[in-house]
């Protein structure tokens, strides 16, 4: 008898250890649904018109959304080569990558933004990176998740005031919200919560990257769109990204409005023109270059 009650609580202990090692999973989500779309193999490809103040005027370019779910190492936060021998290191992640692309009189800027978001688990983004290149040089910015919502970073710029620095933040990363949106909308936080601006944004003004009270809502702004609107605390900047209210949740605009020190609103937007599923990562010989023209990306 004795033996049996030593086996049960061995196995309660077992159980309780499991229990507490695995990660808190994200509720009211059909994952049989969402992976008929996200789990086929492909990436949605978004291309926009982008309309994108820099120097105080409005820049003609374009912006592309690209959106894939992959296998992703949760020590070492990186694409894995072999997830089913990784055991529970892996993880799945839905993994957006946003570019920008314009020009500033005779030279251009490419920016490019990427968000690591663990689909299934009750998790902020794990990773985020981003970097811009332009004539006069270019910079790298990375965030990686340590614990609950504080972040390590780490900033090289061609700037002597930046340099190579290491940072610490903590709270919602404005970036993270454009993957909440295609996982679930209702998985957003709404009301007051504090936020720390995107990476392009901080690439933009070169300030401190700082968190801040903001206030998040999602409301209906069409029969078949909703708006995301995060508006932060100090009143400098506004956040609106249209969705499509029905599953997938498509992005099909976004307006970022910034007032200026001497009172001027600079409004950048972006306005969707063309979608397409598909695994492009195989498409990379001549003859699919008329997939860019399908895009308007030509």
């Amino acid at each position: 008898m004795k033996r049996i009650y030593h086996q049960i609580l061995m196995m309660w202990a077992i159980l309780l250890m499991i229990s507490c090692g695995r990660p808190e999973q994200r509720e009211n989500i059909d994952f049989e649904r969402w992976g008929s779309y996200w789990f086929q193999g492909n990436a949605e490809i978004s291309s926009f018109d982008l309309m994108q103040y820099r120097y105080g005027e409005a820049r003609e370019g374009t912006a592309v959304l690209v959106y894939v779910t992959e296998d992703f190492s949760r020590n070492n936060q990186v694409k894995l080569d072999d997830p089913r021998g990784a055991g529970r290191d892996a993880q799945t992640v839905l993994k957006l990558n946003q570019t920008r692309n314009f020009i500033t009189g005779i030279y251009p800027y490419s920016m490019m933004t990427s968000v690591f978001t663990p689909v299934r688990e009750l998790s902020q983004a794990v990773k985020i990176t981003s970097s811009v290149q332009e004539w006069c040089g270019q910079s790298f910015i990375q965030l990686n998740l340590s614990s609950g919502n504080s972040y390590t970073g780490q900033l090289h710029s061609y700037f002597e005031q930046e340099g190579d620095e290491s940072f610490a933040i903590s709270g919602l990363a404005e970036d993270d919200l454009w993957n909440l949106i295609r996982i679930d909308p209702d998985q957003i936080p709404i009301g007051g919560i504090n936020v720390f601006p995107s990476m392009m944004y901080q690439r933009f003004t070169h300030q401190q990257l700082t968190s801040e009270e903001a206030f998040i809502r999602i409301q209906d702004i069409t029969p078949q769109r909703r708006q995301l609107e995060l508006t932060y605390g100090s009143g400098k900047r506004t956040l609106k990204i249209d969705f499509r209210k029905e599953f997938p949740h498509e992005i099909m605009a976004w307006e970022e409005i910034e007032i200026m020190s001497n009172g001027q609103q600079e409004v950048s937007r972006a306005e969707r023109k063309a979608v397409k599923v598909i695994d492009y990562w195989t498409r990379n010989s001549l003859e699919d270059e008329y997939l860019r023209r399908e895009l308007q990306l030509q």
